[in-house]
């Protein structure tokens, strides 16, 4: 035997990742970015006390961790006021959207989503083999009335949405999503991903009872709680959906460092509240310098801001590619005519100086390679 015997289905897949990271790009330009501002990371900090637990459990690190993720559980379930039941852990959303699309998803089985949206969840679907249906963004939100409509359609087994909204940063109140159900086909599974309802504004957060099956919503350590370098996130459904998940999951997929700084995150609401306050800071200073470049910045609910750059995705890639050039990482959206515009992290003063002083230069060259 020569070769593996793959699967029909691997061989079909394309020899792709949803994002190229942001150490490949530096190894690849044999220097590091002078601003990491296109990760969407948290880069004001975990917690105080989770670096500290993380240091502890650092010495037992010889050890598994704990593979029911019992504590941390225990302790969302407290935050959150429902039984831990309805609490799966795992690694970071993009653990939990696999496991989740394992689940339901099989060959031929169809999926809806945004045009442009979070490209992650489109890997995994393809991965089992199913069939994604993409609708357009409206007014850069997604577009909930579109996204139930084409589930309709097609007959979805899962419908994901984003709020708030990664690339653009936009976002719907809690209580249209709540409304919007109504509308959802019977046999689809809304999967609601709000990996950034904690820097959003109050009302965000859909209601749904935790006992709907119609919902499964997903959260994270990695935004504003800093730590997305540990793989923390979390899933919260009706409890035979949570149930499920044993099927498939790494069961020791969670390691014990990362366990214990969630744990210590979730009990420091005060760091929380001081990031939100940095982010909203970094957010206004962001818009500052898109206006002082004649750009807008779209309103936002995450931790970063899209700019429009006020033409279209050439002129966009081109701005990128020259910020990149600058050492400022930066990212921007895959689809039309989201990809008008840049991506920028929140970040501190210092970082956001240098963006402010390589953005002059990026529009610059950007116009000059439109009028070669």
């Amino acid at each position: 035997m020569k070769t593996p015997r793959y699967t029909p289905l691997a061989l079909s897949l394309p020899s792709t990742v949803p994002f190229v990271g942001p150490e490949t790009q530096e190894r690849s330009r044999g220097k590091e970015f002078a601003a990491r501002l296109g990760a969407n990371e948290n880069i004001f900090g975990p917690s105080p006390l989770a670096i500290e637990a993380m240091q502890q459990a650092s010495e037992e690190i010889w050890k598994y961790g704990d593979a029911q993720s019992h504590d941390l559980i225990q302790a969302l379930a407290a935050h959150h006021g429902i039984p831990a039941q309805n609490i799966m852990v795992g690694e970071g959303i993009d653990g939990l959207l696999g496991y989740l699309v394992r689940l339901l998803i099989g060959p031929g089985d169809t999926v809806v989503t945004s045009q442009g949206a979070y490209p992650t969840f489109n890997y995994h679907v393809a991965g089992f083999g199913g069939a994604l249906h993409m609708v357009p963004y409206r007014d850069d939100l997604e577009d909930i009335q579109a996204l139930f409509a084409k589930a309709a359609e097609v007959d979805a087994k899962l419908v994901y949405l984003a709020n708030p909204d990664n690339p653009m940063g936009s976002w719907h109140r809690g209580q249209t999503i709540v409304e919007a159900l109504e509308h959802l086909p019977d046999g689809a599974l809304l999967l609601l991903d709000e990996a950034y309802v904690e820097c959003a504004p109050e009302g965000t957060a859909a209601q749904v009872d935790i006992n709907d099956p119609r919902v499964i919503r997903m959260r994270t350590f990695s935004k504003a709680y800093g730590m997305a370098g540990a793989r923390v996130g979390y899933a919260l459904a009706q409890a035979d959906l949570i149930q499920a998940f044993n099927k498939v999951r790494n069961h020791f997929g969670m390691n014990r460092a990362a366990q214990a700084g969630a744990l210590a995150a979730l009990t420091d609401q005060k760091w929380l509240t001081h990031v939100q306050g940095e982010i909203a800071t970094a957010r206004r200073h962001i818009a500052e310098i898109a206006a002082e470049n004649g750009l807008n910045a779209l309103p936002s609910a995450t931790n970063f801001v899209a700019i429009d750059c006020g033409r279209d995705g050439d002129f966009a890639k081109s701005v990128l590619e020259s910020l990149l050039a600058q050492n400022i990482f930066v990212r921007m959206p895959f689809a039309e005519p989201q990809n008008r515009c840049i991506r920028v992290s929140c970040g501190p003063e210092e970082d956001l100086a240098l963006f402010a002083a390589a953005l002059p230069q990026a529009l610059a060259d950007a116009r000059a390679a439109l009028n070669s």
